[in-house]
């Protein structure tokens, strides 16, 4: 049986969360991996041990043991719910998962970033899932700055075997409707 993996792609409080678990309620046999559960695992019960500075490989090694159980002990459609916003680090998990037979649905959100700010005003979002930012107008500051880094740019087309752009939450239930279409057609 062929399987699903779509990845979010955007900016904190861009909806990729909430897009996800609605997805995992229409699409039957699908799990969301979200790496910020994860941090917040971490943060919670093993705080000692992250990394005083650079990448979080200890977030990093837990994600992708989950990501490698779901993908060789279960039959589940995946929704990896993360910024992805890297172009290599994209096309390196791509690559992973068609050589594993996926078909893969990219979702980049491009909200504006004036909509990001008001959400983030507004959000009772935990931060228990920081390890080095303060809030989430820290963390969409950084991502505003990376934006003009090489590597950090919307997914292409040819990136993934199908490719939705969500430029507002109207088109969300479109899209969810259409990713559960792909998957009847499997």
């Amino acid at each position: 049986m062929k399987r699903l993996v779509i990845i979010t792609v955007g900016k904190t409080h861009s909806g990729k969360t909430t897009f996800a678990k609605k997805l995992e309620q229409h699409l039957h046999n699908s799990v969301v991996i979200d790496r910020d559960d994860q941090a917040e695992f971490i943060n919670t019960h093993y705080k000692s041990l992250l990394p005083k500075q650079g990448v979080n490989t200890f977030k990093n090694a837990i994600s992708r043991t989950i990501v490698d159980y779901a993908v060789n002990e279960s039959s589940s459609h995946l929704i990896l719910c993360n910024a992805n916003r890297g172009r290599k680090g994209r096309l390196e998990m791509l690559e992973r998962f068609h050589h594993k037979g996926f078909v893969s649905i990219l979702v980049h959100f491009e909200i504006p970033d004036d909509i990001l700010h008001s959400r983030i005003t507004n959000s009772q979002r935990s931060t228990t899932i920081f390890r080095s930012a303060s809030n989430f107008e820290e963390v969409l500051s950084r991502q505003q700055a990376e934006s003009h880094h090489g590597d950090v740019v919307a997914p292409a087309a040819s990136e993934a075997d199908h490719l939705f752009v969500v430029k507002d939450s109207h088109e969300v239930q479109s899209i969810i409707q259409k990713i559960t279409n792909i998957s009847q057609d499997l």
